[in-house]
Order: C-alpha cells, then sequence, then structure tokens
C-alpha cells in the first residue's frame, strides 16, 4: 500500500489595518480562498482579514500544529516582526 504525503502549512492572514488571524491547513490555496469568501460569523468574516502575509511548509502535522500554537501566544509585536523579516511590504503572497 503506497503511503500519501500530506503538507501542512502553517500561515498568518491579516487585513488592511493589520488585523491578524492564525492558521494551519494541508491546502493553504483553498483554505485562503475558504477565508476570503466570509463566512458570517467568522473571525475573518467579522474583521476582513483574507490576505495571506506569511505562510510556513511542514511535513509532519505534530509540527505544523505545535508551530502554530507556539505563533498564537507571541506579541503582536512578535508577528509583526516575523512578517516583515520575509514580506515587509504585507503583500498578498497568494493571488486569487
Amino acid at each position: 500500500m503506497a503511503s500519501r504525503e500530506y503538507h501542512f502549512w502553517v500561515y498568518i492572514l491579516s487585513n488592511r489595518s493589520h488585523t491578524l488571524y492564525i492558521g494551519v491547513t494541508t491546502n493553504l490555496r483553498s483554505r485562503a480562498a475558504q477565508h476570503r469568501e466570509r463566512e458570517p460569523g467568522t473571525h475573518t468574516a467579522r474583521y476582513k482579514v483574507g490576505r495571506v502575509v506569511y505562510y510556513e511548509f511542514y511535513q509532519y502535522v505534530v509540527n505544523a500544529i505545535a508551530r502554530e500554537k507556539e505563533l498564537k501566544h507571541w506579541t503582536r509585536a512578535q508577528k509583526i516582526a516575523l512578517i516583515e523579516s520575509v514580506n515587509p511590504t504585507w503583500e498578498e503572497l497568494l493571488p486569487s
């Protein structure tokens, strides 16, 4: 039986006011599209958060989840510094 290779992404979304949302997924492009649909009642809909400004790839889900938890406990300043270290202009990294 062939094993399937999975990919896991930890990502940070933002809006124009730099409100942040951190998540983990197996399909970054699809998940970003879901966030952009702004399903009523969700954090991303309420704050219009849909621009992927940062992401990291992981081979193992346990590592991705651990990183997501770590980032969620960081200060806002630490998160901003992380984003700006690779994306200083906060550009959309995954255009639709």
